[in-house]
């Protein structure tokens, strides 16, 4: 399996239309846990619904693509070879996007001064970028 370009090997799953995962595995692929008031990332916590959980030969799973459907997250699975790639969960991303901080650099501007992020330190900067391709 891949989420957000790393490759996970389950060593089990389960059988279904969905990818029945032990429940244990679900914070090694994407770092959320199940707790009492649901499957939580960080102050992020999604209530659970029936599906996801599923008894199966006495054991219980977790059905990662129900958990994707709900939380609108992307994925593609070919069933035949046992693969699925998920992308980035929006929840996530969403909160990524507010607190991220962007990596340093310099530029220089139109008249050829370096301008530096860190000269910025303290103050709110848009950046705005371009590209051709």
């Amino acid at each position: 399996m891949l989420y957000q370009g790393k490759a996970v090997t389950l060593s089990e799953t389960g059988k279904g239309d969905g990818l029945l995962i032990r429940p244990d595995d679900l914070r090694r692929i994407n770092g959320f846990e199940l707790k009492p008031e649901g499957a939580c990332f960080n102050d992020i916590c999604i209530p659970m619904h029936d599906d996801l959980l599923v008894e199966q030969d006495g054991k219980q799973w977790f059905d990662l693509a129900a958990f994707a459907d709900l939380l609108g997250q992307p994925y593609v699975a070919d069933r035949e070879s046992g693969v699925w790639s998920f992308a980035e969960i929006p929840a996530k991303r969403d909160s990524m996007m507010v607190d991220a901080m962007a990596p340093e650099f310099e530029v220089k501007d139109r008249q050829g001064n370096v301008v530096r992020l860190a000269d910025f330190k303290g103050k709110k900067a848009l950046i705005v970028t371009w590209s051709s391709w």
